[in-house]
């Protein structure tokens, strides 16, 4: 420890592998103060603005908001909430373009604003020596910071940490050309940004605290070598410009000579960094209540009028702020969040800025075409391994830009491409004009995805085995319960005791009511479906009837017969026993006619399809024949009286004189 200290009071620091010095281009801006900018018509606040998950929504569109009111409430330590920043109605809750190098679209807020800027009730501090340590993380939490350095990171986890703090860092490196954001909030809110190092201080309780800056940055270096003179905790530590110093690892090793391994975090080696910008965040939330609504943003590049950098509230759209930089409205091509060598380029000016967002560039084309671009002319890799040399991280990036074009996520895996810092030194030098950082990029997206997936799918596996186990279990519980069950009721049944009995004749019953209703069910189904009773009674009355009519009938067409036979023999004087003997023969053919249909009638009705039936259906058919034939008896015989009755009436004819034939004709019966 002692040696550290010793070597950073002398000046002397450690370096890291590789890095590059590339035009820095910072005096477009550096000269000017920052500039607070009017309020957009309208602000877009995507529901994440940083690394981990949004926090639940609390407002629904219509609702009025005022400035520095919450949004959406955390519930988890990774989950940091958003705030309105100003005062207004909340016209829509949908899907809009996001800061993102995906050009993806996301949950997002849209605030019109009223031009009021009226805050929310807030709640001054005025001696920070009453809040307890975790007061002070929950005013954090509460207020929404997240490291403003680029990363995202949630400043409360960070703070949160219960590993001992041998230093803790403030990166004021900036390395990154273009941008001045941090050094120009150094140079004008010095103050604000001490007491925002001296709320880390009484949180984490350091042993050290080192301000890293490089020395391109002489007015901001003054500034705080005088702010912290007073305080011998503090070391302004002045480190030579290369890019790229401001990574989080790279300048842990320049200050300490400590290599942070692959996975591991900078807290467990007893070390916490944090951003100049998040220092004044903290002193802002913890101090003025103000949760983080705004940042400075170096709106900077040759296309622009009056490059500088502006106070721009959270959710202004990146082509607001353009403007009111002097960029031309008929040229819109090329705009970059972020600098020249991490930022991406935007696929619209409506995208919002978010707290990560430092830099906007808008690039002339001069500048564009340039060594910064990595996306003019891509040709084959020559294997020169320039990209290996510069590299920071000390990995392979031409293997890691072959393994991410075959998708092969195992061996990017082995290659550590998650230590990749994003830093874009490798496309730099590349004399192939290969866009390295891309290729990194979407293999990362690929993989996080796929990690997704995996664990979904894991923890579905998780469940239907959970799930399968509980069926198993259910249904050997069941089994369980119905041998217990049946084994108590067949020991209480042969117990011999009254109770016994009386369950065993109740068992018995309901057996017997079993087997009764399955024998019923199987007898009245052949009878349902081929000649049920009601069928067979009724077909036979209508056979009666039938021979009956026949009958009557019959027995009319004899009678006209027979008096046609009496006329005739009348006049041909024919004898009494032809006339006896005709009347017979036509009783006999009536009855035989009267049998033979009963007997048709009755086969029809018993024998549906000449199919057998079974020994009910055989004695209900029995009966119904009994009657029938019984109904063509009497049938029979009543056409018998009526044909003797018949003769006699001739024969009577046939003794009465002739003249009395001629006037009179015989009455019919009518039957």
């Amino acid at each position: 420890m002692g040696s550290v200290i010793e070597r950073i009071k002398r000046g002397h620091f450690w370096t890291f592998h590789g890095g590059i010095h590339p035009p820095e281009q910072k005096f477009l801006t550096t000269d000017k103060p920052i500039r607070a900018v009017s309020i957009p018509e309208q602000l877009i606040l995507p529901l994440q603005q940083h690394i981990g998950i949004s926090a639940d929504l609390q407002v629904n569109v219509g609702d009025k908001v005022l400035k520095g009111q919450a949004l959406t409430k955390s519930t988890h330590p990774m989950a940091v909430p958003i705030h309105a920043p100003t005062s207004g109605t909340i016209t829509a809750i949908k899907n809009a373009v996001i800061a993102h190098p995906s050009g993806l679209s996301e949950l997002c807020l849209f605030i019109t604003p009223d031009g009021e800027d009226r805050w929310r009730e807030r709640k001054i501090c005025t001696d920070l020596a009453k809040l307890t340590d975790n007061d002070l993380i929950d005013k954090i939490s509460s207020a929404g910071i997240s490291g403003m350095g680029g990363a995202g990171f949630p400043t409360q986890v960070k703070v949160s940490t219960h590993e001992k703090i041998k230093f803790l860092i403030i990166n004021a490196a900036e390395c990154e050309p273009y941008i001045t954001a941090d050094d120009l909030l150094i140079r004008e809110h010095s103050p604000s940004i001490l007491d925002g190092i001296n709320i880390l201080d009484s949180i984490l309780s350091p042993e050290h605290i080192l301000i890293g800056i490089e020395d391109n940055k002489p007015e901001a270096i003054k500034v705080l070598q005088q702010t912290t003179a007073n305080n011998e905790k503090i070391q302004v530590c002045v480190l030579p410009t290369k890019y790229p110093t401001g990574g989080e690892k790279q300048l842990i090793q320049i200050l300490t000579g400590q290599e942070v391994p692959a996975g591991v975090l900078p807290s467990s080696l007893g070390i916490v960094m944090q951003n100049i910008a998040t220092c004044f965040a903290i002193a802002d939330a913890v101090i003025n209540d103000i949760p983080l609504i705004k940042r400075v943003v170096t709106v900077s590049g040759q296309a622009l009028q009056k490059p500088q950098n502006v106070w721009s509230l959270l959710g202004t759209p990146v082509g607001y702020l353009l403007e009111q930089c002097g960029y031309p409205n008929k040229d819109k091509k090329h705009i970059i969040m972020g600098g020249p060598m991490m930022g991406y380029s935007l696929p619209t000016d409506q995208v919002p800025v978010v707290k990560t967002t430092n830099c906007i560039l808008a690039p002339s084309e001069i500048e564009i075409s340039s060594p910064y671009s990595t996306g003019t002319r891509e040709v084959e890799c020559i294997r020169c391994g320039q990209c290996s040399d510069v590299c920071p991280a000390q990995l392979l990036p031409q293997e890691l830009q072959w393994s991410a074009k075959a998708k092969d996520h195992q061996q990017l895996n082995k290659l550590n491409l998650f230590d990749c810092i994003e830093c874009g030194a490798c496309a730099y030098v590349c004399p192939s004009q290969i866009p390295l950082v891309n290729y990194y990029r979407i293999a990362k997206s690929e993989i996080r995805q796929q990690t997704q997936l995996d664990i979904k799918a894991e923890h579905a596996k998780v469940r239907f085995e959970a799930r399968k186990e509980r069926l198993t279990r259910d249904k050997i519980a069941r089994e369980e319960k119905q041998r217990a069950a049946a084994a108590a009721r067949k020991a209480r049944m042969n117990s011999g005791t009254t109770e016994a009995k009386s369950e065993m004749s109740a068992v018995a019953q309901a057996l017997a009511r079993v087997k009764a209703k399955k024998a019923q069910t199987k007898v009245q189904a052949p009878i349902n479906q081929e000649t049920p009773t009601a069928n067979v009674a009724q077909k036979s009355q209508v056979a009666a009837a039938i021979a009956r009519a026949k009958a009557k009938k019959l027995a009319a067409q004899q009678n006209i017969a027979v008096e046609k036979t009496i006329l005739v023999d009348q006049n041909t004087d024919t004898s009494k026993p032809a006339v006896d003997k005709k009347a017979k023969i036509a009783a006999a053919v009536a009855k035989a006619k009267a049998r033979k249909f009963a007997d048709k009638a009755h086969v029809k009705n018993v024998n549906v399809d000449d199919k057998p039936i079974d020994d009910k259906v055989e004695q209900v058919s029995n009966t119904e024949k009994t009657l029938v034939d019984k109904k063509a008896k009497i049938a029979a015989a009543v056409a018998k009286a009526k044909a003797r009755k018949l003769a006699e009436q001739q024969a009577k004819l046939a003794a009465t004189p002739s003249n009395e034939i001629t006037n009179e004709k015989p009455k019919s019966e009518s039957t």
